[in-house]
């Protein structure tokens, strides 16, 4: 019996009951979650390391790369990832344990309120995203990053730190900002998907 819940969430997840929905699985997990795994390494994955102050210390290093990243690109938009799968998952977790098939979704009320409601959360869950992220690394990566280190020594005061491949990533991020959009559109264009196709189902009963 559980391996049927198992299955029915498994089958849920990946086809949802809407041809948007499908296509944005599709979408979400492959190209957006290639394109973080992949090349956001590539990118992303030795900046710490090549992070420079002027002079060039290893604790003042640190010290300005902690506050020029408060939080590593990398695991930031990982958790936006997996929080944005919550609201779904949670949905079609209940419906594998109601043993509720994709078409009775669609055609039944209450299930179309959860529905709509789990893609509801998925929305206000990338618009947060997409605040978080212009607050954290906001739009553009400067080249210099202005770093105020009196509190590691006082001789340092403010001091220079170059940012490596400041326009690669300033790239990478405009792309990452253009997948949050993406997703939203998405998002809502299903909730229209899922209101047309209700309309639909009471004008032929």
């Amino acid at each position: 019996m559980s391996l049927n819940y198992i299955k029915n969430f498994y089958e849920g997840c990946l086809r949802p009951p809407t041809v948007i929905g499908q296509f944005h699985t599709l979408f979400f997990g492959s190209v957006r979650m290639f394109f973080l795994g992949v090349l956001g390494f590539a990118v992303y994955g030795n900046e710490a390391l090549h992070f420079s102050c002027d002079p060039d210390r290893r604790e003042l290093n640190l010290y300005c790369y902690n506050q020029f990243r408060p939080i590593t690109p990398q695991v930031f938009w990982a958790l936006q990832l997996v929080t944005v799968l919550v609201p779904g998952a949670v949905f079609h977790l209940y419906a594998a344990c109601k043993n509720i098939d994709q078409e009775e979704i669609l055609e039944r009320p209450l299930y179309t309120v959860f529905y709509i409601i789990s893609v509801l959360l998925r929305i206000i869950l990338e618009v947060i995203a997409f605040w978080l992220q212009s607050h954290l690394f906001g739009f553009q990566v400067h080249p210099l990053f202005m770093c105020d280190a009196s509190a590691l020594e006082k001789a340092f005061n403010v001091t220079k730190c170059m940012v490596p491949e400041h326009f690669e990533k300033t790239i990478f991020l405009s792309a990452m900002y253009t997948f949050t959009v993406i997703t939203i559109l998405l998002c809502i264009a299903e909730i229209f998907e899922i209101l047309c196709r209700r309309l639909g189902y009471l004008n032929n009963q």
